[in-house]
């Protein structure tokens, strides 16, 4: 039986104690205030980073990828610890130069087997990837069979948010200043879908609650496997779960539904008062 480790970045929002747990180990993605650095998640936990990223005057945080030195540690340990092969799953390529610090990484380890999987999205997107592969591996799957399937379940996976306003997608680069613009001046509540690395704005709608209403029907549109509700702390995000699991069609088991607050890696991009999910739709 092939003994596979299984590697991801801080941009998943896996839980670092559900990630201990998973034996999933988590590479930290660089997190800057102004003039200090953070590793994501090791020396600034989620809480903090909200509390810093909401503080009066506080500077705008910027995000930087893991170096291949990050990456080629966690490697290290990883087959210090037993393991036979690598799974390393990673936030989309179009989105963060992290894959490429990981595949430096393992041009330096030329005689290990390590598969990079490229999740073509962010925050559960990825870490509904990482707890499949870890699944996978615990039932003697190898390496390559695991990186396979894993890259034919990308397409199955859909994640849309709402968002307070486009400014922080554009101050991170994410999204054009007139794109941006357009929201501020309509004052509404835009949706965006990452989807295959793509970041676009689906809908944009004048209230809160209509747009929460408009992004259950986007989720909910066929059976659905898995299901991560995210939040950038919102007080009520457990009475949308409730709202959104009562939409999908043939229901879902409640065990394979979590609530998850978005992490430094990942909640720049978006700001605070931001609700979404990834959904994991069922193949076929």
């Amino acid at each position: 039986m092939t003994r596979v480790a299984i590697v991801t970045d801080s941009a998943s929002d896996l839980d670092p104690a559900a990630a201990v747990e998973l034996g999933v180990r988590v590479v930290p993605l660089i997190v800057n205030f102004g003039s200090e650095s953070f590793k994501a998640g090791v020396d600034l936990s989620r809480e903090e980073f909200w509390r810093r990223m909401t503080a009066p005057s506080a500077p705008f945080p910027t995000t930087a990828a893991s170096s291949p030195g990050e990456f080629k540690a966690a490697y290290d340990e990883a087959f210090a610890d037993g393991a036979e092969a690598i799974v390393s799953i990673h936030v989309a390529n179009t989105l963060s130069g992290t894959i490429k610090s990981a595949e430096i990484a393992k041009g330096m380890l030329p005689d290990r087997e390590i598969h990079i999987v490229d999740s073509m999205g962010a925050s559960m997107a990825e870490g509904i990837l990482a707890e499949i592969a870890v699944a996978m591996a615990a039932d003697g799957k190898g390496a390559a069979e695991i990186a396979a399937a894993l890259e034919a379940r990308v397409p199955d996976l859909r994640t849309f948010l709402v968002l307070e306003t486009l400014e922080y997608l554009r101050k991170g680069g994410r999204i054009s200043g007139a794109r941006a613009a357009i929201g501020t001046i309509l004052s509404v509540k835009p949706i965006i879908e990452l989807r295959l690395g793509t970041v676009d704005t689906v809908d944009r709608i004048r209230t809160r609650g209509k747009a929460r209403e408009r992004l259950i029907e986007l989720v909910a549109t066929g059976p659905i496997e898995r299901l991560a509700v995210l939040h950038t702390t919102n007080a009520d995000v457990e009475a949308f779960r409730d709202q959104l699991v009562a939409a999908i069609p043939g229901g879902i088991d409640p065990a394979k539904v979590t609530i998850d607050l978005v992490a430094a890696s990942v909640g720049p991009h978006l700001g605070p008062g931001c609700v979404g999910a990834v959904a994991l739709h069922r193949p076929g």
